[in-house]
């Protein structure tokens, strides 16, 4: 069955540069998927094009049955929230304000703030644990602080359907792993996650379902123990590897082959 959210034979551009043609999707209802490529593949592009964020040339976004472009802005806020690359965080605003912005959806001419809107900033803010970053300045904290603030901020509109672009990208070790277990637990309670990430290891310990893209298209789906092999990585990626269970999980995990391999593949044929 169709998912909520989904991509009927899209092309995408920006200005005159076409980054994907004829490209459909479609997102499973309560899962974990984690779309992968190399650079500039589309990953990004895709995703802004399912959150409304740009307009495809061709095709269609259909969330919930309709259209994308059929509802105005709030409703669409309140039916998918959407995390972009390295948002600009405003000048002197504290934490809790900034999370609040994410109830905008919610606010009516009629209808301000409200024990709801407090509760969700709330429960937000809990769940991201930076509860006690409430009366920082957002400026002020880490890379790390500042990402589960802007998550929090997206888990405030309280959507079923949660976009994440790159959301561990310039994250050390230790904090990508608590923004990925923070979306682990939101899917958990089933929420319909979508996350663009560069990790091949972290998206298949983390997804339920891979969309894999190279040069615009979408070359697999699937569960990762179903699409994640050493033939695939080194079709999209050009790296030879090992693919082999992963000692903790039991999921697929990508082991590169050594400097010397890897350079013998590159090289060209004399």
């Amino acid at each position: 069955m169709d998912g909520r959210l989904r991509g009927e034979s899209l092309t995408l551009a920006y200005d005159e540069r076409v980054v994907a043609e004829n490209l459909s999707v479609s997102v499973a209802d309560g899962s974990f998927t984690v779309i992968v490529g190399p650079n500039a593949c589309g990953k990004s592009t895709l995703l802004k094009a399912l959150a409304r964020v740009l307009k495809p040339v061709s095709g269609t976004v259909l969330l919930d049955g309709a259209g994308i472009t059929t509802y105005a802005s709030r409703e669409v806020a309140r039916r998918l929230g959407m995390l972009p690359q390295s948002p600009v965080v405003p000048n002197s605003i504290v934490v809790e304000d900034l999370v609040a912005r994410g109830r905008y959806a919610h606010q009516r001419m009629l209808r301000q703030w409200s024990p709801e809107d407090e509760a969700a900033v709330t429960e937000a803010m809990r769940l991201t644990e930076v509860t006690e970053l409430a009366d920082r300045f957002a400026e002020e904290l880490s890379g790390g602080q500042r990402q589960r603030v802007w998550l929090a901020m997206v888990l405030a509109q309280q959507t079923g359907i949660l976009l994440l672009d790159e959301p561990t990208t310039f994250l050390d070790l230790a904090h990508q792993f608590d923004v990925l277990d923070i979306c682990a637990d939101l899917h958990d309670q089933g929420r319909t996650i979508v996350a663009v990430l560069h990790d091949l290891n972290h998206a298949c310990r983390y997804a339920t379902d891979l969309i894999v893209m190279k040069s615009g298209r979408v070359v697999a789906q699937g569960p990762p123990t179903e699409v994640m092999t050493a033939d695939l990585v080194e079709d999209v990626f050009g790296v030879p590897c090992r693919v082999i269970p992963d000692p903790e999980t039991g999921t697929p995990m990508v082991v590169p082959a050594d400097r010397t391999r890897r350079r013998a593949v590159r090289m060209p044929v004399q």
